[in-house]
């Protein structure tokens, strides 16, 4: 016999499913098209040039606003990070690069519009900026240079090197940086027509692959939204558990796919009264910290670093938390 209250709870589960759904869908494949336009016009090459010329300070703002609009995984982030390590960039620049990168991104800034609204999604933008920005500023002033590993990683048709060499691809003896979908090579000759249908075509097969992660980033949403009590999730994270936000920060980590279907739940988790500043760190260090991102990094890094990036994500996470749910609580 089906308990009372289940099948409502279910039927609830599946109306939420359906509205976001349609509601992330559209998002979803728009953000995919422009992240696609931006591959075509601005690759890994390109940006690792822009960067190259830059020092401490105004190339930690650059930086971090090229890893907020260039839509790279993590597969092709850290050839990126590698190749400008590898040129002699300051690592305090490199790490603004490679902290903005994962917590702003095209996709993350649509569906954060979608679900949230202009303000919050603005705030977020703004606070993860300019925490990119500071801590690359910070780290830059200790001598960290000695715990990046002299690696060659092999990614988009050339090898990359830590100790400086980047050539053509001779992959005997490189490690692979692994790859995805959305990572690949752009060719540099083709028409704007023909950049505009590459994106296109892009976005709908980035969709089709990642449509699972999506399905069940919303499926786990709406059964938090209709099936989990909402006294329980207050009373676990709610405002009343002084240690929430940086519970938060810790526990996006192991259960991180991907941002489309960590969103999804972070909407669930507000509707059920959990205060957004917890949420966004829940989002923040999953996005940062997270187990595939971690994998790669330590291919790059020794273990300190590796610890020291994983340190400054969880207190970006906890620090732009803790200043939505005191400083903006009654701006959104």
């Amino acid at each position: 016999m089906i308990p009372p209250g289940t099948e409502a709870a279910l039927l609830d589960s599946w109306d939420y499913f359906l509205h976001l759904a349609m509601v992330l869908t559209p998002l979803f494949i728009g953000a995919s098209f422009l992240v696609g336009l931006a591959q075509e016009y601005l690759p890994p090459e390109r940006v690792e040039e822009m960067l190259r010329a830059r020092d401490h300070g105004s190339g930690n703002v650059l930086a971090a606003g090229l890893g907020a609009v260039t839509p790279f995984c993590s597969c092709s982030t850290v050839p990126v990070l590698a190749g400008l390590l590898g040129a002699g960039a300051p690592t305090g620049m490199a790490f603004s690069f490679l902290l903005a990168s994962p917590i702003v991104n095209w996709i993350a800034v649509f569906l954060l519009f979608g679900l949230f609204g202009t303000g919050v999604t603005v705030a977020y933008v703004t606070t993860a900026l300019l925490a990119a920005i500071v801590a690359g500023l910070i780290i830059g002033t200790f001598e960290l240079d000695g715990y990046i590993k002299d690696v060659r990683i092999t990614a988009g048709g050339r090898e990359i090197a830590t100790d400086g060499g980047a050539t053509p691809s001779d992959t005997s003896g490189a490690a692979d940086a692994g790859g995805c979908s959305e990572c690949g090579t752009t060719a540099t000759n083709r028409t704007h027509k023909e950049r505009v249908t590459a994106a296109g075509e892009g976005a709908l097969s980035f969709f089709r692959d990642t449509l699972p992660y999506i399905a069940v980033g919303i499926a786990i949403g709406a059964l938090i939204h209709g099936a989990v009590p909402a006294e329980l999730l207050q009373r676990i994270a709610g405002p009343g558990n002084p240690l929430a936000t940086p519970i938060a920060a810790l526990a996006g980590a192991p259960i991180y796919v991907s941002i489309s279907g960590m969103l999804p739940i972070a909407h669930s988790l507000t509707e059920a009264g959990i205060p957004i500043g917890t949420v966004i760190a829940f989002v923040i260090g999953g996005a940062g910290i997270s187990i595939p991102n971690l994998i790669l990094l330590n291919k790059l890094f020794e273990r300190r670093l590796l610890a020291i990036y994983a340190t400054t994500v969880v207190t970006i996470g906890i620090t732009v938390g803790v200043l939505f749910n005191t400083v903006f609580a009654g701006l959104l």
